[in-house]
């Protein structure tokens, strides 16, 4: 998680943050190899006017000394089967415009880019 949120310094910290989250229905999965992570997923359900009910990927990350091993490949998978499993109509995520290589692989699993996402941080001008 540090090489996709590298913000999130102070471990105690991150930690009740993902208790806050998992009560407001967040899962954080992983997939290991030879007993490391090698990737891992948090996502959760919403319900959404334009779109239904939705698996909304938050965190998606394969473990840089690993890319290209299959690893986030598999992982994702495994998320877009929980998610037909749970109903839902479909599966989103954002993603930073310089994760290129992250892209290429929703793109290959049939993600498309359906549009712009915009943000605006209430804490920069207090």
């Amino acid at each position: 998680m540090r090489q996709l949120r590298p913000h999130l310094t102070d471990e105690r910290v991150f930690i009740e943050q993902v208790q806050r989250q998992l009560v407001e229905g967040y899962h954080l999965v992983y997939c290991e190899d030879k007993e490391d992570v090698r990737a891992l997923a948090g996502f959760r359900f919403i319900e959404f006017l334009a779109w239904g009910k939705v698996l909304y990927i938050d965190d998606l990350i394969t473990d840089s000394e690993t890319r290209r091993n299959g690893h986030g490949g598999k992982l994702l998978k495994w998320v877009i089967e929980q998610g037909k499993k749970a109903g839902c109509d479909q599966v989103h995520l954002d993603s930073g415009p310089q994760r290129h290589d992250a892209h290429r692989l929703y793109l290959n699993h049939g993600f498309k880019i359906i549009g712009h996402h915009f943000s605006l941080d209430l804490q920069e001008n207090k």
